[in-house]
This record gives structure tokens, C-alpha cells and sequence, in this order.
């Protein structure tokens, strides 16, 4: 049994633990850790995913306690693609962090960013129900920390309301979990796989009301419609690194959604018929179209993308919802994409409010921006990448979504919404980035703050001051932040040039979700060993079983 597989786990728990306790007034020895934690935490994401790329299903058992009665970490297909997505992401946020000074306005950045990756990344590899909840709380917890940095009335009170939305998540997650274990005994992912099916449709209204239950859970997470209102405040108030580190968090809702609802509770079960076509997807198509709506009516650059996020989530979710292995590989293409696209331009939006003046993030006339040439072609190829032009990623997710939802019976309306959403986000990021950068050009400055009056102007809190250091008007500007823009855009871009690669890869994790019996098997019957038989959509499950291998990893 390798400990590689825990490794991420414990890793940045560690490295949080000693950056609280042994450096936390050294900056630079904090920024130094905290930087090489999470290079070393991409390296081995990487090794995790390689390992998992041609099938293999790896299992770790904590106190070498076999499943159901101990913890296991799992990593497939599916998780190590997110757990490579986060950690892909971490160094370019922290990166960020360090140029912007951002880890300077507020206490203990560093070791709450390590427990919200932790929390993330324990949440991705669990193979348990209950430790799923665990991990949940510790990167909430975390998250809570991370949201009301540096201060201001305005991001207290928008952390207030993100607290309480996901405390109610929590306590929907406990009832869940205490109604699936009443009737089935075991909350291990794979063992539930098997109880429930094996559980009599006429007499399970409890497990039909924990699915349920769980979907809410998932979708407070995601920000799904009409549970998504702690996402605009929370996100536009928090510092810019967390709000890009947040693009990964609303895709633990989506991954939890498919992990659970792939093998706990398949498509095919009978007592969960009708829950994603009858009421997923048409929530997550309102969610699309409320998040294109709130792009077209945002007053601020921040909210602005921040319900471009809401609705990136709800074209997402009703790829998902379809329920199809190619509606689970659009989706998780799109989940890749708009997790750098959305952090990309969070980070650009913190460059805009710092170098707007008085204007800040309002979308009004103002002054020529400083550097405003390199921030207005990053801004362009990012909004571009998030409302879905060709030729970028975006685009070609939006056409697998498309695609994939020709074997949905709404499929008029998935492609009426997603069309006419994409048409409506065109014109309000168009808007933004004529008011920004365009006009702005047009016009005389008058005064420090443009041309805007006072009168009329909304009242905006000053969170985005920028350390002494980059103060003065003339003060160069730091050139970390650019870099690690640079890197979420060349991540995009890379992610269109190996479209066809990345998506092959994808239609293999969807096929594996398809087909848990390997799963299933290496969990409870086969401790400490890997399977390296792929399955596809279509095999016969158990045969894929019984060839496993037992060879020792």
C-alpha cells in the first residue's frame, strides 16, 4: 500500500500547523513554505493522475483498517483530475498573493490556505460519506478565515451570510447522513453502492429522502438555483486570491453530485428516478439564466463576475443533469475551463478596482487605468474564454454541452438557454470592457477619481488598498500578480491547443463512472491493491471485476 495517495492530505495540514505555530511572524519564511508545499502538492497530483490515466484505481486504508469499518482515500479517474486541477491552481494564486501583498493586510493567510487546500483535496480522494462531510467543514472553516481577510464592514457582512448558507448545508448534509445510515448501516461510498440496490423500492421512502437531501447539499455547494444567493456578495467582497481559490469550491458541489449520484445512486436505481431530469436540469438552466442576467444588470466589475460564475455553474450542472457518459465528460471539460477562467478573472478584477482610483470596481467613466493595455488584452482573451467565443476553450466546451444534450428529452431548451445566455453574457462583459478600458480613454480625466459624480456615484468600501509599497500613482507596479494571470490564461490556452487529448481523457473517467464494479471490488474485497483493468461504458461490470488484478502497489 503506497502512502503517496495520502500524501496530499497530510501535507499541507502539516505545513499549516508549522506555519502557525514555529514562523508566523516571518512573511517571507511563510511565503517561501507555503509556496514549495504547494509545488511539491502539483507534482505529486500529477504523479496521482498519471498513475490513474490509463484506469488504475488506487486505495489507501488509514491504520490499515479494511473498508467498511475504516477510512479509505480512493483515487480514480475523476478524483485525481480534480485534485490535479486544484493544485494546478494553487502556486498562481499564491504567486499572486506574494506580488499583490495581499498575505500582508491580515493574519495567517498561509496556514488557512494550506487547511483550505487540505480540505479541498481530502474532499476529492474520500471514499466515505461521512469523511466527505469532514472535509467539507475543515475547508469551510477554512474558507471562513480566507473570506473576511484584511476586513471591512462590507466583506464582514457578506462572510456573515456565506457562513450561515453553509451551515445550513452542513446540518442538511448531517440529517442526510443519519438517514442513509438508519437504513442501510454503513455510510462507505462503495458499500452503500451495493445496500442500496439491494434495498426494496416499496419500502425506501428514507433513502429516496436522503437523496434528496444530498442533492440540496450539493447544490448549496455548487451555487444551484434558488440556493445560490451567499455566492454574489461573498464572492465580489472576498480578497481577490480567495475568490480565485473559490472557483475550485463551487466544483466540489459538482463533483460530489457525480461521484455520489454515479455510484450510490445511479441513474438507472429505481427509487431515485426522476431527480435529475424532473428537477436538476431545470434548475440549472434558471441558473444560467439568472447568472447571464446578473452579468447584464451588475453595477461593479466584481459582482459582475461573480454571477458569471453562478452561471458557468448552471451550464455546468446541466451537463450534468443529462446524466449520459458524455454528458459527464462536457461537463467536467467545462468544469476545467471555467475554473481558470473564473479565477483569471478575479484576479484581473483586483488589478482593475487598485488601479481605478476613486472608481474603483463601479462600471461608470473613469480615468485611464495604469498599464491599461496589458490588463484590457488579458481581460479580452478571458472574457472571451467565459462567455464562450471561439476560439478558445470555452467555445468548445460550450459544443460538447451542446452536444451531449441531444439525449435529453429538454434539449430545445438546453440549447435555447445556453445560446441566449451566451448572447446576453457577450453583451454585458462588452459593456464592462467598454466602460473600463474604451471610454475611459475617451475622456478628460478630471481629478484623481475621472469624471464621476459624487452625487450620483455608488458608495463603494476601500478593501483593495495596495501595501506601501505600490502606493503612489507612480509607484511601478509589482509584476508577480501579471505573472500568475498570465499562467490561469495560459492554462486556458492550453487547455483548446489539447482539446482532443483532454476530452478523449475525459470520455475514459466518464466510462469509468459508469462502470463502478471496479470500484466497488478493489474497496471491499481487494485491501491495499490497484486494479488496472479499464472499463468502458457498455462492459459487462462484473467481468471487469473479476479480471482485476491483485497486484501489490
Amino acid at each position: 500500500m503506497s502512502h503517496w495517495l495520502i500524501t496530499p492530505v497530510v501535507l499541507p495540514a502539516m505545513l499549516a500547523a508549522i506555519l502557525v505555530l514555529m514562523v508566523r511572524e516571518h512573511i517571507v519564511v511563510q511565503r517561501a513554505l507555503s509556496m514549495a508545499g504547494a509545488l511539491a502538492l502539483t507534482a505529486i497530483s500529477i504523479g496521482l493522475f498519471w498513475q490513474a490515466s490509463d484506469g488504475t484505481i488506487t486505495l489507501y486504508q488509514l491504520g490499515n483498517w479494511p473498508a467498511p469499518f475504516g477510512i479509505v482515500l480512493v483515487a480514480d479517474r475523476l478524483s485525481t483530475l480534480m485534485v490535479l486541477l486544484t493544485t494546478l491552481m494553487a502556486p498562481l494564486v499564491l504567486l499572486y498573493v506574494m506580488g499583490s501583498g495581499w498575505d500582508t493586510r491580515g493574519r495567517h493567510f498561509h496556514p488557512l490556505f494550506q487547511f483550505q487546500l487540505m480540505g479541498i483535496i481530502g474532499a476529492f480522494l474520500t471514499g466515505d460519506a461521512f469523511n466527505l462531510f469532514v472535509f467539507f467543514e475543515v475547508l469551510l472553516i477554512a474558507s471562513y478565515g480566507l473570506m473576511i481577510h484584511a476586513g471591512g464592514k462590507a466583506r464582514l457582512r457578506a462572510g456573515t451570510q456565506y457562513v450561515l448558507y453553509n451551515l445550513l448545508g452542513s446540518t442538511l448534509f448531517l440529517f442526510a447522513l443519519g438517514t442513509i445510515y438508519a437504513k442501510t448501516g454503513t455510510l462507505n461510498l462503495a458499500d452503500l453502492a451495493l445496500r442500496v440496490a439491494e434495498l426494496d423500492p416499496g419500502a425506501s421512502a428514507g433513502i429516496r429522502v436522503a437523496a434528496v437531501l444530498l442533492l440540496l447539499v450539493f447544490a448549496i455547494k455548487a451555487a444551484l438555483l434558488p440556493l445560490h444567493f451567499w455566492l454574489p456578495d461573498s464572492y465580489a467582497e472576498a480578497p481577490a486570491p480567495v475568490a480565485a481559490l473559490f472557483a475550485i469550491m463551487t466544483k466540489v458541489g459538482a463533483y460530489g453530485i457525480i461521484r455520489v449520484y454515479t455510484l450510490v445512486f445511479p441513474p438507472d436505481l429505481e427509487i431515485t428516478q426522476g431527480l435529475f431530469d424532473t428537477w436538476l436540469l431545470p434548475a440549472a438552466l434558471l441558473t444560467l439564466g439568472l447568472g447571464m442576467i446578473g452579468v447584464l444588470g451588475a453595477a461593479r466589475i466584481d459582482r459582475l463576475v461573480a454571477f458569471s460564475a453562478i452561471g458557468s455553474m448552471g451550464l455546468l450542472l446541466s451537463a450534468v443533469a443529462v446524466f449520459t457518459p458524455g454528458g459527464i465528460a462536457a461537463a467536467l471539460y467545462y468544469a476545467v475551463h471555467s475554473t481558470f477562467a473564473t479565477a483569471a478573472l478575479f484576479l484581473l478584477v483586483d488589478q482593475i478596482k487598485s488601479r481605478r482610483g476613486d472608481t474603483g470596481p463601479l462600471l461608470m467613466h473613469g480615468r485611464p487605468i495604469e498599464g491599461g493595455a496589458l490588463v484590457a488584452g488579458m481581460f479580452f482573451v478571458a472574457a472571451i474564454a467565459m462567455t464562450g467565443l471561439p476560439p478558445l476553450s470555452g467555445f468548445l466546451g460550450k459544443l460538447l454541452i451542446l452536444d451531449a444534450a441531444t439525449a435529453s428529452p429538454l434539449v430545445w431548451w438546453v440549447w435555447a438557454v445556453v445560446l441566449l445566455g451566451s448572447l446576453v453574457a457577450l453583451v454585458g462583459f462588452s459593456r464592462a470592457g467598454s466602460l473600463i478600458f474604451w471610454k475611459a480613454h475617451q475622456l478628460e480625466p478630471d481629478g484623481p477619481g475621472g469624471p464621476v459624480d459624487p452625487e450620483t456615484a455608488p458608495e463603494v468600501e476601500d478593501t483593495t488598498a495596495q501595501p506601501e509599497t505600490t502606493a503612489g500613482p507612480l509607484a511601478p507596479r509589482p509584476v508577480l500578480p501579471m505573472i500568475a494571470i498570465g499562467g490561469l490564461i495560459a492554462l486556458l490556452i492550453a487547455l483548446t491547443a489539447f482539446a482532443g487529448p483532454v476530452n478523449r481523457a475525459l470520455n475514459a473517467t466518464a466510462a469509468q463512472l459508469f462502470a463502478p464494479a471496479p470500484y466497488v471490488e478493489l474497496v471491499l474485497n481487494t485491501p491495499g491493491k490497484v486494479i488496472k483493468k479499464d472499463t468502458h461504458a457498455g462492459e459487462d461490470d462484473h467481468d471487469a471485476a473479476a479480471e482485476a488484478t491483485g497486484e501489490e502497489h
